[in-house]
């Protein structure tokens, strides 16, 4: 399964010359659980409620005052929208991150979250089970074949025996 396949499509971005006001907004108006911060149309780094509430409030700075540069969380990780959902798995378990933006020439075209991944393992559990039984399709299928041709080929030795006795009988 890729990432893809798992993937948030729709991706709130903010401009990192943007305030902590203007990201509390754009949580309120879209739902969603981070912000993607652009300088441009380069990804710089993902403000989260718990940075706003760490960062921002519980340090005492006025949200109206604060960029979101000065309290994102930088170095960035991504995933590629074409890798396997293991890639993403491997990538947040490593950095400690519950949300990896995706990106596919060069462009941030979703986020993957550890409940989006979560979502894909009844997905990925039936292609398991759809795998296993084909599997067990396919050996009751050989077994069957095998076990006409044991009954074909005892056929064939039974016809040349036949076939012996007749020769040995016109002779």
């Amino acid at each position: 399964m890729l990432v893809q396949d798992v993937m948030t499509k729709s991706v709130v971005m903010i401009d990192c010359s943007a305030t902590v006001f203007d990201a509390c907004r754009k949580y309120r108006d879209y739902k969603v659980g981070c912000l993607v911060v652009m300088d441009k149309k380069i990804i710089v780094g993902i403000v989260t409620e718990r940075d706003i509430i760490e960062r921002a409030i519980l340090a005492d700075k006025d949200p109206k005052n604060t960029l979101v540069i000065e309290i994102m969380s930088s170095n960035i990780k991504t995933v590629h929208a074409t890798a396997a959902v293991e890639k993403a798995a491997e990538i947040m378990k490593e950095n400690n991150i519950k949300k990896l933006p995706v990106i596919l020439n060069n462009e941030i075209v979703g986020i993957v979250t550890v409940t989006d991944m979560s979502r894909a393992i009844p997905a990925f559990s039936e292609t398991i089970d759809d795998l296993v039984q084909f599997y067990a399709d396919s050996k009751k299928n050989i077994e069957t074949m095998m076990n006409e041709w044991e009954d074909l080929v005892a056929g064939l030795k039974n016809y040349r025996e036949i076939m012996k006795k007749q020769k040995t009988q016109v002779h």
